[in-house]
């Protein structure tokens, strides 16, 4: 059987090139058990791209989280994805040779991944339009060339850096302070913003962003005050974790809890991440309550508390319109309230009623940082009490037969379960959905009585 043609090896070069890791490890196992010349040379080609990928990333190690965005989407020095394999074909095909030392874990390895980042720093300075394509936007450009020749020129100190990244952010001895300052110092002798570029990089491998905080109070004796942090280069990363925490207050704010185009796991999210961001601004900074830092993170607790707040009241008021009550008379002018077996198990009370009672139920140790846990326990509490009974009156009417549609009941009980489950009172939760399981055993039982 014949080969691949050059049009095809032209065209598979091209998707094999832009495919991602993920698909192009799915792509070799799926050819690779194919019969026929062409998947061999297909296998080739995706082992060669493996290969190559391989030693990219054991080059450009330091960089390679620069080229996406960060998934918490706080502002960072980024590169644009398709810059990356350009940079690294023209800064391989400078010396070829050299490429198979990458392959071994001996002591050649890192001259030579030192050497190939020099050579893409050149490349990048020498040939801009080869790794960086004209676009739109030429000051961006310039200035993306710039920031990232500057950062592969820095990519051996950073490279030395990252094994004590985890270091920095627990409790480092002064031995180990002294070797983030010495860092730093080294990186500033290779360029005047070197400091701050090697701290981007470091930022980059950071999965929480607030996480700098720790790092970078440790540059000083004295970065741990405002006065000092807001006027040095270093304020940026303080000034993007405020936005951040503005920008999900704002998101929290403008949530409805009965709709579905933001899901209610992401506000969630959103008031975990800013409790962590304000507890670490109040551990690692000393903020002036006056300063513009200080009136943004006071305002944005505010925000965040008063929301939380409303959200506990309306968790309260959404299981009385999910799970309503009704008026029973049970002789002369004595009623009673019990539970609505006619309102309905799905539709825009119930959607609300879940997303609350999940938000209430997670955000636990948010809602200490914003002062709510004592309100959201008793919320809690009560809310286990009242469900508990609305299930336990619920099974006592369908077990007596004093409903009409069997069916429905059992899934207005199956949500009230449902509903304990999402506060944690999984206990009362577990005991509903066992009596569900036998509910109406005991009508059964009474009507062969009476039959017999």
């Amino acid at each position: 059987m014949a080969g691949l043609s050059v049009a095809h090896k032209v065209a598979l070069a091209a998707i094999v090139e832009r495919a991602p890791d993920p698909m192009l490890a799915k792509l070799s196992q799926v050819v690779g058990s194919l019969p026929g010349e062409r998947a061999r040379e297909l296998q080739t080609m995706l082992a060669v791209e493996a290969l190559d990928r391989r030693r990219r990333a054991i080059v450009l190690m330091p960089l390679l989280p620069m080229f996406r965005q960060r998934a918490d989407g706080i502002e960072c020095m980024t590169f644009p994805v398709g810059v990356l394999p350009r940079l690294w074909k023209a800064a391989s095909s400078r010396e070829p040779e050299l490429l198979c030392r990458l392959d071994d874990d001996g002591p050649d390895v890192m001259p030579v991944v030192n050497r190939i980042c020099l050579a893409a720093a050149s490349v990048v300075r020498d040939k801009p339009d080869l790794i960086w394509p004209v676009d739109a936007n030429p000051a961006a450009r310039e200035k993306g060339l710039a920031d990232l020749a500057t950062c592969l020129d820095l990519a051996r100190l950073a490279r030395d850096a990252l094994p004590s990244l985890e270091i920095w952010l627990k409790r480092p001895d002064g031995d180990q302070i002294a070797e983030l300052r010495l860092l730093l110092k080294d990186c500033a002798g290779v360029h005047h913003d070197g400091s701050q570029r090697v701290l981007e990089i470091l930022f980059s491998h950071l999965e929480d962003a607030v996480l700098i905080l720790r790092v970078i109070t440790q540059t000083s004796g004295v970065a741990e005050r405002e006065s000092f942090l807001s006027a040095s280069e270093l304020a940026d990363f303080v000034q993007r974790l405020i936005v951040g925490v503005e920008v999900r207050a704002a998101r929290i704010a403008a949530f409805q809890s009965g709709a579905t185009k933001v899901r209610v796991e992401e506000i969630i999210a959103d008031f975990s991440w800013c409790a962590a961001v304000l507890s670490e601004l109040d551990i690692t900074l000393t903020l002036n309550p006056q300063s513009a830092w200080g009136k943004s993170v006071r305002d944005g607790r505010v925000m965040i508390s008063g929301q939380l707040s409303s959200f506990l009241r309306a968790a309260d008021k959404a299981v009385d319109k999910a799970l309503p009550l009704a008026k029973v008379k049970i002789g002369g002018r004595m009623s009673r309230k019990c539970p609505l077996m006619t309102a309905p198990f799905e539709g825009p009370d119930v959607n609300s009623v879940r997303n609350l009672l999940k938000l209430v139920g997670s955000v636990r140790g948010a809602a200490s940082v914003f002062g709510a846990e004592s309100n959201r326990k008793l919320l809690v509490e009560s809310l286990t009490a009242r469900l508990s009974d609305y299930a336990d009156e619920a099974l006592h009417m369908v077990n007596d037969g004093e409903v009409a549609d069997e069916a429905h009941a059992l899934k207005l009980i199956a949500l009230a379960s449902h509903c304990l489950a999402l506060i944690n009172a999984k206990d009362a939760a577990r005991t509903v959905r066992r009596r569900a399981a036998v509910a109406g055993a005991d009508k059964d039982d009474k009507a062969s009585s009476r039959a017999a």
